[in-house]
């Protein structure tokens, strides 16, 4: 009788990760435990060496993965962007007046946004984490969506404060859905380019404001043009959440549209990365790591840092370009395009430099676009008072920030792994990205309007922090990665192959 080789099943072949045990040896692929184990264990099987992909293949996965994925998140990020400028074109079209602000109640409201998404940005990421993230997000799009055309009908501080703290909670999850879904299905390497991708069509939302506020500007209805900003905006947003529920997907294993063979192409391309996919456990040692690692601190300092001129500008731009051409509101809304079209173009020049330079660069490029920032606001501060022009286009400048601050998005989402560490370091970013934001309208003072000389200096300082911060991350990258090298050395990780850790569900300090 000849001796056949049974071969286990692939519920068998796969060992399951103990999140307690990090020193696993071996080449066994290991996959923590989730309800697709099978199929990544076949795509390991079957595309479990570099190269086992064809690149014909590989590249026209790509291009269908690009097509379904990126325009869904790209005119999200639109809405998203336009969403939060709403306050600010409505100000112009008479919101203040209307309901009788005084004081610093329109920084209030402008602050109070973010409340709500500082009090709900880690249970949120938590939350995505135990659901389907393209559900959950398109979820909270809808609701933020109602929020913000119920904006309409305030008649006072007190209901707009309470309708802007809820609507952050609900736009809380977005920034770190969309660097969760860019990281499920692009490499390292392509990352960046990707998140550029959607994060310029924050530029779009700008220009789109400006556009927008130029037409609204012009209704002539039952209801003040302020009110019709929120009514359009949340109409169109709630829409797109519609269409991103049924189209966004969940998982690659589950991905409408694309083969069986497809879905293993996508789960091979992604061991390279080493920073798994999906797992829906949430794991209390990752969360201790991540409490405990420096880097998730200087993370938070990042998005506090960068987003204390975000705050300003998003909110006070139009204010700040309506006193340089002396109070015509239909102007302001017009030159707010220029503004957006800038950004798109910072942040398509960031990707295209990124990708042009040797791998590891990106703390450098990020570095580089902090100097048209700093520039401009230098220029801003100390032109003559009348030269409108002169200040205008300086002011234009202070947006380079925008691709310094993509390009640094994927150093998070290539160099974090384990699910719940990715999850709460992405929710500790923009947690400070909050607190930056909730500062930031109180530079700017009501009595020194339309120059805001503090508002604009607080933009200088900051920006030459984020720039520090870059330089200080780029070498603290270095020195983790001689520390890696040192306990190699010295056998304190165990050997193992590039499948058996591809979504083994370790950190980045679990995983050599």
């Amino acid at each position: 009788m000849s001796e056949v080789e049974t071969k286990p099943s692939s519920a068998e072949q796969i060992e399951m990760v103990d999140e307690n045990k990090v020193g696993i040896s071996g080449d066994v692929p290991q996959v923590a435990t989730n309800q697709y184990a099978d199929i990544y264990y076949e795509a390991l099987e079957k595309y479990g060496e570099d190269g086992s992909i064809p690149k014909d293949a590989e590249k026209k996965l790509k291009r269908k993965l690009d097509m379904r994925i990126l325009p869904l998140l790209g005119v999200c990020y639109f809405f998203y962007y336009t969403d939060k400028t709403t306050l600010s074109y409505a100000a112009i079209f008479g919101l203040q007046t209307d309901l009788g602000l005084v004081g610093t109640q329109y920084s209030w409201l402008s602050s109070a946004f973010y409340f709500g998404w500082l009090v709900w940005a880690i249970p949120s990421n938590l939350i995505m984490q135990r659901l389907p993230p393209a559900y959950y997000l398109a979820a909270n799009i809808f609701m933020w969506s109602t929020l913000l055309m119920i904006q309409a009908v305030s008649q006072n501080f007190i209901t707009l404060m309470v309708l802007r703290i809820l609507s952050g909670a609900f736009e809380a999850i977005a920034d770190p859905a969309f660097m969760l879904i860019t990281s499920m299905y692009y490499t390292r390497e392509e990352q960046p380019s990707r998140i550029s991708f959607w994060y310029a069509f924050n530029g779009l939302g700008v220009a789109g404001g400006g556009m927008l506020g130029f037409a609204i500007g012009h209704i002539k209805g039952a209801l003040a043009s302020w009110r019709y900003e929120f009514l359009i905006v949340g109409a169109l947003s709630a829409s797109w959440a519609i269409l991103m529920f049924f189209f966004l997907p969940n998982s690659p294993a589950t991905f409408l549209g694309f083969t069986h063979e497809e879905k293993l192409m996508i789960i091979g391309r992604m061991r390279r990365n080493q920073t798994g996919i999906e797992n829906r456990t949430i794991k209390w040692d990752q969360v201790k790591e991540t409490v405990l690692d420096y880097k998730t601190w200087m993370y938070f300092l990042v998005g506090f840092i960068c987003n204390i001129p975000n705050g300003g500008i998003s909110n006070f731009s139009t204010l700040v370009i309506k006193g340089l051409v002396h109070g015509n509101t239909l102007y302001t809304s017009l030159l707010g395009i220029p503004q957006g079209v800038l950004v798109v173009i910072w942040i398509a020049a960031g990707a295209l430099i990124n990708e042009r330079l040797p791998s590891n660069s990106r703390t450098w490029v990020s570095a580089l676009f902090m100097l048209p920032t700093i520039a401009g606001a230098l220029g801003f501060l100390l032109a003559p008072t009348d030269a409108y022009v002169g200040r205008l286009i300086c002011f234009y400048l202070t947006g380079s920030y925008q691709a310094s601050f993509v390009i640094f998005l994927s150093v998070i989402t290539s160099n974090t792994a384990g699910q719940t560490k990715k999850m709460l370091v992405s929710g500790t970013i923009w947690f400070g990205a909050c607190v930056g934001n909730i500062a930031s309208p109180f530079f700017y003072k009501t009595d020194q309007a339309p120059t805001y000389h503090l508002g604009i200096g607080s933009l200088l300082v900051a920006n030459c922090l984020e720039l520090g911060l870059f330089i200080a991350f780029r070498y603290a990258f270095i020195w983790e990665n001689k520390k890696k090298q040192r306990r190699l050395a010295n056998g304190e990780f165990s050997q193992r192959s590039i499948n058996a850790t591809a979504f083994a569900d370790l950190t980045d300090k679990q995983n050599p």
